[in-house]
C-alpha cells in the first residue's frame, strides 16, 4: 500500500480516536473533522502521477453575516507530516490568487503544463519539508466570495488581517491535529503587507488569550512591498543603474512620485509611469533577463496597472505559466474536484481581481514600524530579494532594511548551493535578508532549487550555506 493510502487510514483511525476520547457526546454531522474529511481532494483532472501526500481543500467563512467566506488549498508534507512545520503562503497584489501563483507555479507541488490540462510534479515543492496551506485572501480573490457584493468594494489591509486570523483560528479547529505546530508566514509582493500585518494580530491575539493561541514562529518575504518611500527610491534607482529608462524620466519619478502612495499615486506619478513602461519596451518587469509572455498583446498596458502584482513564469522556462492556470482552473471539473461551491463561484475565475485591487481601501506607506514591534518579540524575520525584478528590486528592500538601523551580526557575505553562489546574505539583530541571484519577483518560479535551499534554512534557523560547509558534505 502506497503512503497515500496509509495516508488516508490514519485520518479515519485519527477520527475514530477522537470520536471515543470524548467527542461523541457533542458530535453532529457538521463536526469540524467531518468536515475535514469532506475537504479531502481526489485525484486532479491532468495528474498523470502518483502522491504520497494528502491534501485539502475547501471553504471557512470569516463573517457569518455578509458570509465573507475564504478558499483554501492545504497540502501536507511528503512524509510524517505532523512532525513537520506549518507554512501559510500568501500572494499579494492586492487582489491575486494563492492557488494561482504560490501553489501552481512556485512552491506547490502541482504544477500545470504548456497545455493546460496536464499536471507535473514539481520537485523543489516546499511541502517536501513542510505543510503549505495556500489562503485567496480577501473575498474576491480566486474563488473566495462574500453574499455581500459591497464588500468586495471595501477591501482594505485591516480588514484582511483580521479575516484572516478568524479564518486560522477556525482552520485550526477543522485541522486540530496541526494546532500545536510550529506555524509560520510565508509571502511574496503585496504581501510584504498582508505578511507582517497578520504576525502582528496573531500575536495581538495570543497575548490576550491562553487556550487557543496559535504558535507563531516566524515570517519570511520576498520581494515585498514595505515602505513606499524607500521601495520607489530603489525601483527608479535600479531601473536607471540597469539602463532601462532615460536620465529624464529617472529625475522625474524621483520628482513626481517622491514620498507618493504605491497603490493610489497621483495623475503626474502615473503619467511618468507609462513614459517609463514605454521606455522599458516589451520586456517582462517581474523577469528583467527573460523573455516575456507575448500571449496577450494588451500585456504593456496591463503592466502599468499592475505593477506590483505578482508575475508570470517557470521552470525551463515558460513565460506565460498565468494563462496556464486561467485556463485550467476555469475547468468545472477541476472545480468540482477542489470542491467550488457551484453557487458562489466567479462567472470567470481570474488570476488577480482588477475589482479588489482598484477598489482597495488602505494601503500604508510603511509596515517598518510592525518590523520593530515583532523583532523585539523574537519572531524569526527573514526577507529575501531576487535580484533581477524590476517590480520591487533587491535595492528597494535593501533601503527598507537599512531604515530599520539594525545592528549586523554577520556580514555580506555570497551563499553557496552545490558549490556554486547562489546568492548573498547579511544578517542583522532580529533579520536576515538574503539576496538570491538570477531570480526575478517570484523567486521560487525562476530559481525553485535556491529558493528551496532558502526555505530549508529559514524554517531551520540557521545562516545560509557557505562554500566550506558545501564543500565537506
Amino acid at each position: 500500500m502506497g503512503q497515500s493510502g496509509w495516508s488516508q487510514i490514519l485520518g479515519i483511525a485519527t477520527l475514530l480516536y477522537l470520536l471515543c476520547s470524548g467527542f461523541a457526546a457533542s458530535f453532529s454531522t457538521d463536526h469540524p473533522l467531518l468536515q475535514q474529511h469532506k475537504d479531502r481532494v481526489g485525484r486532479l483532472p491532468g495528474q498523470t502521477f502518483n502522491i504520497s501526500f494528502a491534501h485539502y481543500s475547501g471553504y471557512i467563512t470569516v463573517n457569518e453575516k455578509s458570509e465573507r467566506t475564504l478558499f483554501y488549498w492545504f497540502i501536507e508534507a511528503l512524509e510524517d507530516p505532523l512532525s513537520k512545520p506549518l507554512v501559510l503562503w500568501l500572494n499579494g497584489g492586492p487582489g491575486c490568487s494563492s492557488i494561482a501563483f504560490g501553489q501552481s507555479e512556485e512552491i506547490g507541488p502541482f504544477h500545470i503544463k504548456s497545455d493546460a490540462n496536464t499536471l507535473f510534479l514539481n520537485p523543489y515543492s516546499w511541502n517536501r519539508v513542510a505543510n503549505i496551506l495556500f489562503l485567496d485572501t480577501p473575498v474576491g480573490v480566486g474563488f473566495s466570495y462574500s453574499n455581500n457584493e459591497s464588500d468586495l468594494l471595501n477591501n482594505g489591509d485591516k480588514r484582511t488581517a483580521e479575516d484572516n486570523l478568524v479564518f486560522l483560528l477556525k482552520w485550526f479547529k477543522r485541522f486540530p491535529q496541526y494546532k500545536g505546530s510550529d506555524f509560520f508566514i510565508s509571502g511574496e509582493s503585496y504581501a510584504g503587507h498582508y505578511v507582517p500585518q497578520l504576525s502582528q494580530v496573531i500575536v495581538k491575539y495570543n497575548s490576550d488569550t491562553k487556550e487557543n493561541a496559535i504558535n507563531l514562529k516566524g515570517f519570511m518575504v520576498g520581494n515585498a512591498l514595505t515602505d513606499d518611500f524607500h521601495d520607489q527610491l530603489g525601483m527608479f534607482e535600479f531601473m536607471w543603474s540597469s539602463g532601462l529608462i532615460s536620465d529624464q524620466t529617472y529625475k522625474l519619478l524621483n520628482l513626481l512620485c517622491d514620498f507618493q502612495s504605491v497603490e493610489h499615486p497621483s495623475d503626474s506619478c502615473e503619467k511618468i509611469w507609462e513614459i517609463a513602461y514605454n521606455e522599458i519596451g516589451n520586456i517582462d518587469p517581474y523577469s528583467l533577463y527573460t523573455p516575456p509572455c507575448n500571449a496577450n498583446v494588451s500585456q504593456l498596458s496591463q503592466l502599468v496597472r499592475r505593477k506590483h502584482r505578482i508575475g508570470r513564469l517557470r521552470g525551463d522556462y515558460d513565460p506565460c505559466t498565468e494563462y496556464h492556470s486561467i485556463e485550467y482552473f476555469n475547468r468545472p471539473e477541476v472545480q468540482t474536484i477542489l470542491h467550488v461551491d457551484p453557487d458562489h463561484k466567479p462567472a470567470t475565475w481570474e488570476t488577480c481581481s482588477e475589482l479588489v485591487n482598484t477598489n482597495w481601501k488602505d494601503s500604508p506607506r510603511s509596515v517598518l514600524n510592525i518590523y520593530h514591534e515583532l523583532i523585539h518579540m523574537g519572531l524569526r524575520i527573514w526577507v529575501f530579494s531576487g535580484n533581477t525584478d524590476t517590480v520591487i528590486p533587491v535595492t528597494s528592500t535593501r533601503y527598507s532594511i537599512n531604515a530599520l538601523k539594525l545592528p549586523t551580526v554577520s556580514p555580506w557575505r555570497a551563499w553557496y548551493d552545490d558549490g556554486v553562489v547562489g546568492g548573498w546574505t547579511q544578517e542583522y539583530a532580529g533579520l536576515t535578508f538574503v539576496a538570491v541571484r538570477g531570480a526575478g519577483h517570484e523567486v521560487p518560479l525562476h530559481k525553485p532549487k535556491l529558493a528551496l535551499t532558502l526555505f530549508k534554512a529559514f524554517l531551520a534557523g540557521t545562516s545560509m550555506p557557505n562554500l566550506e560547509l558545501v564543500s565537506a558534505s
